[in-house]
């Protein structure tokens, strides 16, 4: 792997195959959660991708059972009530999407098991998105405490239409692959076994295609989510505000005894 990638130490870099380059989110013991160094990487790494002339396609996957089980509970308990560190994080989270919308190579997300979170971000903004059967997808902001800020509000909505984004983002209810497919969420559903060749095959085509004419076809398309963007600088900035209330300490304590949350009834807005 060249020097370009060797600073991103949380993540694993390979090339299954010429002008292809897999990134694999690589914490299996923690199901790929997403800690603060985590998060900083998959952030930066899609400039370096947009810049790198060896490279035409672009696979995302997980090690393991996971793709990625979201925010790491010390990324989110450091947040929590930190101003600092949550301007920090705002800001992160949104050059995490508006990287991945101006990446210019093709992305292809093999979404295998659970997906969540910061995870997810890059698995449902990705322009081939293909889940395995077992494939778990779940926004659990609201859950969590905080508004569903993150990519929910930029493509959700675009992907499966207001009605089903409203009920799955408010509810925090687990779809699964072939649901995500019935309703429009993903590309594909395929079974597991076949998902990493599956997304492998579409790289490759991709990979192999007239790259300007496949870069302006994303460019021109990722322009409807570029005039969503105040819609999501919204979004992420109501899911920080969470972080600086109250609900969110009683979503993690409630996460980490696995119970179900207790939180206030009622709302001053």
């Amino acid at each position: 792997m060249t020097e370009r990638y060797a600073k991103y130490n949380r993540l694993k870099f390979d090339h299954p195959a010429d002008r292809v380059l897999r990134i694999t989110f690589d914490r299996p013991e923690t199901f790929n959660s997403v800690d603060a160094e985590t998060h900083t990487q998959m952030t930066d790494m899609w400039i370096d991708v947009d810049r790198d002339p060896n490279i035409n396609a672009v696979i995302v996957t997980g090690a393991g059972k996971a793709f990625s089980a979201g925010g790491d509970f010390s990324l989110i308990e450091r947040i929590a009530g930190n101003f600092d560190e949550m301007m920090r994080t705002w800001k992160e989270a949104k050059d995490l999407v508006y990287n991945i919308i101006n990446c210019n190579k093709p992305i292809i997300s093999a979404i295998n098991g659970p997906a969540a979170g910061a995870g997810l971000v890059v698995g449902i903004l990705a322009d081939v998105s293909i889940a395995g059967k077992r494939a778990k997808i779940v926004d659990g902001h609201p859950r969590l405490g905080v508004a569903a800020g993150d990519v929910a509000a930029i493509i959700w909505p675009l992907l499966c239409g207001m009605a089903k984004a409203k009920y799955y983002l408010l509810t925090c209810k687990a779809i699964s692959g072939e649901e995500a497919e019935r309703i429009g969420l993903v590309s594909m559903c395929v079974d597991d076994d076949q998902l990493q060749q599956v997304a492998l095959d579409t790289a490759v085509e991709l990979a192999n295609g007239a790259q300007s004419a496949i870069r302006w076809t994303k460019y021109s398309l990722n322009n409807w989510l570029r005039q969503a963007g105040p819609i999501f600088d919204a979004s992420t900035a109501f899911e920080m505000l969470g972080f600086m209330g109250p609900d969110v300490k009683e979503g993690v304590l409630s996460h980490r005894e696995k119970r179900a949350p207790n939180f206030r009834k009622d709302c001053p807005i």
